[in-house]
């Protein structure tokens, strides 16, 4: 179903939480995901603390699902001093390949709390179903 297939992604998103660099358009951060399948049901939920829901893009190529979303600073007076600045800012992507399994044309996306929720359906061809088996009485009959 959803495929892993880059671990320096990986490395990089690591070296970004500790060094606390800042995404890119040309080089963005991940973002924290959570993927499961409940029933003919696939979801994904992506943490975007702060962004608004117009900075979030969607894109679905072939089998490639591209989620990008910027988190902006936030205004501030003039005389305002910062006193601490943990919060991540910048670009965050994620690319998922979703495989053959999944229904692609039929992806729905929600945005509630800073979690962005994908609700991605498996494809009917991948959907477990049942096989006739013909003998039995019917070869008997073909016999007759």
């Amino acid at each position: 179903m959803l495929m892993r297939t880059d671990p320096f992604r990986e490395l990089d998103r690591f070296t970004q939480q500790f060094f606390g660099t800042t995404g890119t358009w040309s080089r963005p951060s991940a973002m924290p995901m959570d993927a499961w399948r409940d029933g003919d049901t696939f979801y994904v939920q992506f943490d975007l603390p702060g962004v608004s829901p117009d900075a979030i893009d969607l894109d679905v190529e072939k089998s490639t699902l591209t989620v990008k979303a910027e988190r902006r600073p936030a205004q501030r007076g003039d005389n305002a001093e910062v006193q601490l600045s943990e919060r991540p800012l910048g670009v965050f992507s994620r690319q998922l390949f979703l495989g053959d399994a999944l229904d692609t044309e039929h992806i729905t996306a929600s945005y509630e709390a800073g979690v962005l929720t994908l609700t991605i359906p498996v494809a009917e061809t991948a959907k477990p179903r049942k096989i006739h088996i013909s003998g039995g009485s019917d070869h008997k009959e073909l016999q007759a």
